[in-house]
């Protein structure tokens, strides 16, 4: 009996400790994470059922138009019209929201004004893979759960013979096509085309139901289409009436390739209606995905903030004045923050947005619609689609090379389909369409970093040509950023942002032609990764657009307008990460780097501009909430104050993040947002993808344990974080038990798994960390000579002006020529300033030995000094160009407004008196203006011209209506040419606003604007 005993006890302990290994493999950190974050604010995230990076996002619709229902949700919304199978996680422009259900009871309505309910927050209930809430309205509750390619619904009606499904076809964007067709009673299938972010995006779904359907009607334009059992149209809808069927279930699997792909995804991953399987598999895939990291800790324990009685203050009840003892006041009892929760939950949060896009895109038979809307098949690997990858690439994909590298792979893979049947590497691709939306080829930097971190089970030689093809195309400026060696703001507009962005996209192309080992393109690429260096202005220290042989002026740091991408000067005057130490050199040195960055972290200076709401979690001009800044505070680690860096890191983590639904300081951006918070706060982050070096900040947890693909652990420990939330500092650490001297990890050092540990405290340890090895971030080889740049008053003039030319490489010297050709070694030498009194084309050269700079081109032009403009309405200060005399300084606009050359109204005519001085014959006169109504900007009504020979008197000669319809949406000019055929002093142009936006536009109601540039008299 004892020996029975004790092996009835041996293998109980066995299998405990067995499931004790499965349990520790597969610990739940699903508690932690809360949807609802991000669905406040601007985070623009939603809170539905998905899987890690599913094809469905099945989530509840509560708001349809505005910034802040991009996703489709916003948090303090109380009604909803229904539960749509895709959405977009935290982008600034809305799209999805793809087939929508919505249960209902009585009598079936088709407007969604009419089948809408409301809900109430404290009956919903969101936890990754599931949601629930309740119609108030009808009464019914919904639950949603959802694998990656098929979605299901839970609605529990009250008892009633007309309980509905009513689904819309139309609901959220443009339908370009769709169709809907009852396959039995309980089986529908149906397809929609639509047109808006993504322009042309096919969905099709096969949908069942757990019980039949008694009756069913299809409307084409909200009516009825009697006995027909499929309707096509560009406005479809239906209802499916059940007879009190208490629980139904609809599993809707979807596809872009047709509808029996989406039956077959249906069918191979719901095969049946266990609603709680499906819940509980996507639960366990969460489990998976999120234990890829585990934390510990991370500050005191709420029992540790209790301060015991006999701590307190001995100073409290005593006043000074009197030296008397007071009467103890009674203190109001404060609730106690559980840190660590909150830290948890903000984290797991955080890692589990980073896991929602990209979205897969092929079925479960691998086919899926490619960029040039053919079918093709994912051999291998899943075809993925929605990459932000302006803001991914900078620690979203980073994060995946470390913990999801099979997923990058697949990444990579697709990129390459991409290339292969759309003919370019992807920049934002949305379903099977190329969105060219933000700036730069950031595909580049993800497969860059995948390669040198090993990821390589790909064509590297087609990935490489694919990178060329993709910054040697004519687009986008980059014909001016090969040629110029800058994009110029004369040709493009977010000139300077495009140069940067470009620039980091060359040195990942030079560090993947170094691994390839073809010399010729590293040279050429190293070079030009350098032309971040041409927006320099070593004048002031900021990166500043290039405009006619100079600097785009009047500039203002704080100004965001079109010269930058949704940001300002102080938000890119740091971004050159592959180059670090020499922007610090240009800034004058590692002192005067520092300073810089103190003065970008705690400027009181506003914002100024145009208003850009991404342009948000301000902390001085450092901007958070947009993805340009997110390297900033780690770059004092090349400066003698790191301590900086550990001080800003905690301070962002604390201040830009929360565990409320408007947690995130801006858009989540596909993942960005919140993978910068996981990197951070395992105190790692590579601020250049491509190379090696992760940036060390502040470890946030007590333990952090990253679980490598490569079965190896990675370890990260700081016991301070336990102690006190105040323990900012490093003051020591060590790598696998050895003394750790650097302010930087290497990928292998995590790669190879093992164990880092910080010690921390509350005061800066300026001695440790300056002693510190610092990381590297500097191009050394093939250096390039800056482009020199011209310093004038004005590109038009009245009387003569002085001019001058100078570089930022003092050992340069300046060759020019005055009449347009280009300079050489034997063009004249620039010794001092130049007089100009006539109209002149400056080109200026930079040269050092054998190196030259790019040419530079300024076209300075003298005007009119026979007529006087007086404008009577002043135009906008953000849209001013040249100022007072803009309207006859001889330079047309172009179609691109952006670029400057035209002068803005709103809300008043353009009234403008030309002075001939005398009475003089008039063939003709012509007012330019453009139109790009997307923007609000609308040609005049009509223009009418009075002519006088007092300048009081004045008599209506000419009205020229537009030619050109508000609807016309192409981007366009037009000169409203007037015949005089008269002789006169005084000519008053009166061009007509056309007033509020029309009905159809967007932003009906808001007032249009005129843009205005050149009065020609002939």
């Amino acid at each position: 009996m004892k020996l029975l005993s004790r092996s009835v006890l041996s293998f109980c302990f066995v299998s405990l400790f067995a499931l004790s290994l499965s349990a520790q493999k597969k610990k739940d950190y699903t508690k932690y994470v809360n949807p609802f974050i991000g669905t406040g604010g601007h985070g623009h995230t939603y809170p539905g059922a998905v899987v890690p990076f599913g094809m469905v996002q099945l989530s509840p619709d509560t708001r349809l138009t505005g910034w802040d229902g991009c996703s489709g949700y916003y948090y303090t919304d109380t009604t909803v019209y229904g539960f749509s199978h895709t959405h977009l996680s935290g982008t600034g422009i809305a799209d999805y929201c793809d087939v929508l259900f919505m249960p209902t009871t009585g009598e079936p309505k088709f407007k969604n004004t009419e089948y809408l309910s409301g809900f109430k927050k404290k009956n919903e209930v969101a936890t990754p893979g599931y949601y629930k809430t309740h119609l108030d309205k009808y009464d019914i509750d919904v639950e949603l759960t959802a694998s990656t390619r098929v979605g299901v619904h839970k609605y529990n009606f009250p008892s009633t013979k007309e309980a509905n499904i009513i689904i819309d076809l139309q609901h959220r964007d443009k339908v370009l096509d769709s169709w809907i067709e009852v396959v039995n009673d309980h089986e529908i299938r149906g397809y929609r085309r639509s047109s808006s972010w993504a322009t042309d995006q096919s969905l099709y779904f096969y949908a069942k139901f757990s019980k039949p359907f008694k009756t069913y009607g299809i409307a084409s334009d909200d009516q009825l289409q009697q006995g027909k059992n499929k309707v096509q149209g560009g406005n479809i809808k239906m209802y499916l009436r059940f007879d009190n069927p208490g629980e139904v279930i609809a599993k809707v699997g979807i596809s872009s390739v047709s509808a029996e792909g989406a039956l077959k995804n249906l069918d191979t991953e719901v095969p049946d209606f266990d609603f709680k399987k499906v819940q509980r598999d996507a639960k366990a895939l969460w489990i998976d995905q999120l234990a890829k990291i585990e934390v510990e800790g991370g500050a005191p324990s709420a029992s540790a903030q209790q301060v015991p009685q006999n701590t307190q203050d001995p100073n409290i009840g005593y006043d000074s004045r009197t030296s008397a003892r007071k009467l103890p006041q009674a203190q109001k009892k404060q609730p106690v923050i559980d840190y660590v929760k909150q830290k948890h939950t903000i984290f797991y949060t955080a890692l589990y947005h980073a896991m929602l896009a990209p979205n897969v895109y092929s079925d479960v038979d691998g086919q899926y619609r490619g960029m040039d809307q053919k079918v093709h098949k994912a051999d291998g690997f899943n075809y993925y689609t929605v990459f932000s990858l302006w803001d991914t690439y900078r620690a979203e994909d980073p994060l995946l090379n470390l913990i999801d590298r099979k997923r990058t792979l697949d990444f990579i893979k697709s990129f390459l389909a991409m290339y292969e049947q759309g003919g370019l590497l992807p920049i934002w691709p949305l379903a099977s369409n190329e969105t060219y939306c933000m700036v730069g080829n950031h595909s580049i930097p993800v497969i860059v970093d995948a390669y040198a971190k090993g990821i390589r089970d790909f064509n590297a030689e087609e990935a490489f040509t694919a990178m060329k093809a993709a910054v040697n195309r004519n687009q986008f400026g980059l014909d001016s950023y090969r040629k110029n060696g800058v994009v110029l703001s004369d040709d493009e507009h977010e000139s300077v942002s495009k140069t940067l962005e470009y620039a980091f996209d060359d040195w990942c192309i030079a560090q993947m032609a170094k691994m390839l080992n073809k010399p010729q393109d590293y040279t050429e690429f190293i070079k030009r990764a350098q032309y971040w260096k041409n927006n320099f202005n070593d004048q002031n220290g900021f990166m500043q657009a290039r405009a006619n042989g100079g600097w785009y002026t009047p500039f203002e740091p704080t100004e965001i307008n079109n010269n930058y991408t949704e940001g300002n000067s102080w938000q890119y005057s740091f971004l050159a990460p592959q180059d670090v130490e020499s922007l610090a050199n240009r800034m004058g040195g590692k002192a005067a780097f520092e300073s810089k960055l103190d003065e970008l972290f705690t400027t009181d200076s506003k914002l100024s501009g145009r208003q850009q709401d991404d342009v948000s979690g301000l902390i001085g001009q450092y901007a958070h909430g947009n993805e340009p800044s997110h390297h900033m505070a780690y770059l004092y680690n090349f400066t003698d104050a790191p301590e900086k860096t550990q001080l800003y890191i905690s301070r962002i983590l604390r201040e830009e993040y929360s565990d409320k639904p408007d947690g995130l300081s801006g858009n989540e951006d596909c993942g960005q947002m919140s993978a910068w918070y996981v990197m951070s706060s395992l105190g790692i982050y590579n601020i250049a993808p491509g190379q090696q070096q992760f940036q060390i900040g502040i470890p946030q947890f007590d333990k952090a344990v990253i679980n490598l693909e490569n079965g190896k652990k990675f370890t990260i420990t700081n016991p301070g974080a336990n102690v006190s939330r105040a323990n900012i500092y490093l003051q020591g650490m060590s790598l696998n038990k050895k003394s750790h001297n650097k302010l930087y990890l290497d990928y292998a050092d995590i790669a190879n798994g093992g164990d880092f540990e910080v010690l921390t405290g509350k005061l800066p340890n300026s001695i440790f960390v300056q002693g510190l090895e610092k990381p590297t971030s500097k191009i050394t080889d093939s250096l390039i000579i800056s482009d020199p740049y011209i310093i004038a008053p004005s590109k038009t003039f009245k009387q003569p002006m002085r001019v001058e030319i100078k570089c930022a490489d003092k050992n340069a010297k300046i060759f020019y020529t005055t009449e347009g050709t280009v300079p050489t070694a034997n063009s004249t030498l620039y010794t001092g300033p130049l007089e100009v009194s006539s109209n002149a084309t400056i080109k200026a050269i930079a040269l050092e030995g054998s190196k030259s700079s790019f040419a530079v081109t300024g076209t300075f032009n003298k005007i009119r000094d026979d007529i006087k403009l007086t404008l009577v309405n002043k135009y906008l200060p953000n849209y001013a160009d040249q100022g007072d005399n803009t309207l006859i300084n001889g330079i047309r606009g172009k179609a691109n407004w952006r670029l400057g050359n035209w002068q803005g109204y709103q809300n008043n005519d353009v009234v403008a008196i030309i002075d001939l001085q005398q009475v003089k014959p008039v063939k003709q006169v012509t007012f330019g203006a453009l139109q790009d109504s997307r923007s609000w900007i609308v040609f005049p009504k009509q223009v009418e011209y009075y002519t006088s020979n007092d300048g009081v008197n004045y008599k209506l000669a000419a009205t020229v209506n537009t030619k050109v319809d508000v609807k016309d949406l192409e981007v366009q000019t037009q000169d409203f040419v007037a015949p005089l055929n008269t002789s006169t002093r005084f000519i008053k142009v009166i061009a007509k606003q056309y007033g509020p936006l029309p009905d159809w536009h967007e932003s009906k109601g808001s007032p249009s604007y005129i843009f205005a540039d050149e009065i020609v008299v002939e």
